[in-house]
């Protein structure tokens, strides 16, 4: 969780120009240090994102007794094998993807622990996960469905789960918790979700199959080390690429992005709706197709959205607000409930937000209405302690007439650190600073 006040001071008027890369990729990064501590052996990591949900993660993981070597921020050597009893519970701070994760790894093993996190941590479902490894006879006491999650030892039996929804997330503590399970665990999934478990295991050597919607996996022989370098983050591209879109003047050349299918449902709506991106496919890291996305302003026409792409942009939907307020004509977002459980409400949050600034916004119970061009106004703004909602508003602010300023931007650092270094690298007019010193 932040702990230093930083805010941003934004304005419009200078276009986005260059080249830059962007952090690792979060769910890469999380995966990594979890199964690089089960693999037998030693993993390589380059490219680790440094942001504070994954420290979180790391931090956790070296209190199960796994040696991590850091020879700088982004490189890691792994010292995977025996996991061992936690003396305090594991403290996952803001990190969804880390104790769902995690729970589905502690899950399997011989020794009790507790997975807790920060106050906005608790307020999340976890029952999501509880059930299904409940099913397969982990033995999970909750605080009404919510962290923290204490794990007593218990044998597991693998199952056949259909997903109710297509999450990355329930869906990995599954397989994870199927590496420990008698048998073999069948996870089938509604529609498309992040694939990188799958991945990142089948590299690892586990016996884990995929085809279609429906993945099998059983227990777990010894598991493979692996030497790997992490793409950038899809989802921290999103900012720039919306920003660029609709700054004008703007072309901007983002480097070593993960295009992963799953991940890139905001690049796909965006061309849809007239934006100028070209995508160059240049080589595999980390199993993941990676290369080069060149963003050009361009005149936006508003679209529809629902369906499978929803889960491929889940993430995306704040920034996503800001472009479809650029837009001419009305979008219209449909089946994106879930944005209402993640580190806030972030239909509910952005709408109001983005209201400050004299956006109209109409919400729906899953998603959102929003008629454009609108004309916003600069005003002071909030992050909410939620990172996407941050950034969001701090694009919004690049094409607002006036001033605009984002408090308790520093959460901006759980997945893109750096963020208005960068910004500010390719042009924009974004200060970063503290309280004290403005």
């Amino acid at each position: 969780m932040a702990s230093i006040d930083r805010r941003w001071r934004v304005r419009s008027g200078t276009p986005l120009q260059g080249t830059t890369p962007v952090p690792g990729d979060k769910s890469l990064s999380h995966r990594a240090v979890m199964f690089g501590a089960l693999a037998q052996g030693v993993s390589h990591v380059r490219g680790w994102l440094a942001a504070g949900d994954t420290e979180a993660s790391l931090s956790s993981i070296r209190q199960l007794g796994v040696k991590i070597d850091r020879h700088d921020q982004n490189t890691l050597t792994i010292h995977g094998g025996v996991l061992q009893k936690p003396e305090l519970p594991l403290d996952l701070v803001n990190a969804g993807t880390g104790i769902r994760l995690l729970a589905g790894i502690m899950v399997g093993q011989s020794f009790p622990s507790v997975l807790d996190g920060s106050t906005q941590l608790r307020r999340r479902p976890m029952k999501r996960i509880i059930e299904p490894l409940t099913r397969m006879g982990a033995k999970i006491e909750a605080v009404d469905g919510k962290a923290p999650l204490t794990i007593t030892p218990a044998p597991l039996t693998g199952i056949h789960y259909d997903m109710p929804m297509a999450s990355a997330q329930v869906k990995s503590a599954i397989l994870l918790a199927g590496l420990f399970a008698d048998g073999e665990t069948v996870v089938t999934q509604p529609g498309p979700a992040r694939d990188h478990t799958e991945k990142m295991l089948a590299a690892m050597g586990a016996d884990i199959t995929v085809e279609g919607n429906v993945t099998r996996i059983k227990r777990a022989g010894l598991l493979k080390p692996f030497d790997t370098t992490v793409p950038g983050d899809a989802s921290s591209a999103a900012f720039v690429i919306v920003a660029a879109t609709v700054v004008p003047g703007s072309d901007v050349t983002l480097s070593g992005v993960n295009l992963n299918e799953t991940r890139t449902g905001l690049i796909d709506v965006l061309q849809a709706m007239g934006a100028d991106i070209t995508v160059t496919e240049t080589g595999l890291e980390a199993g993941e197709p990676v290369g080069t996305i060149r963003i050009r302003h361009a005149a936006l026409k508003a679209t529809e959205v629902g369906g499978a792409v929803v889960v491929r942009m889940i993430d995306e939907f704040p920034v996503f607000m800001v472009a479809a307020l650029a837009a001419s004509g009305e979008t219209v977002v449909r089946e994106a409930e879930e944005l209402r459980v993640k580190e806030t409400d972030r239909i509910a949050v952005m709408a109001g937000e983005l209201r400050k600034l004299g956006a109209e916004v109409t919400e729906t119970v899953d998603g959102f209405r929003i008629s454009g061009p609108q004309a916003l106004t600069g005003a002071v703004t909030d992050g909410h302690d939620d990172h996407r909602i941050a950034m969001s508003m701090a694009v919004a602010g690049l094409v607002a007439s006036g001033e605009t300023t984002v408090l308790d931007a520093a959460c901006a650092a759980d997945s893109f650190p750096g963020f208005a270094r960068v910004m500010a690298h390719l042009g924009a007019n974004l200060h970063e600073y503290e309280p004290e010193t403005a």
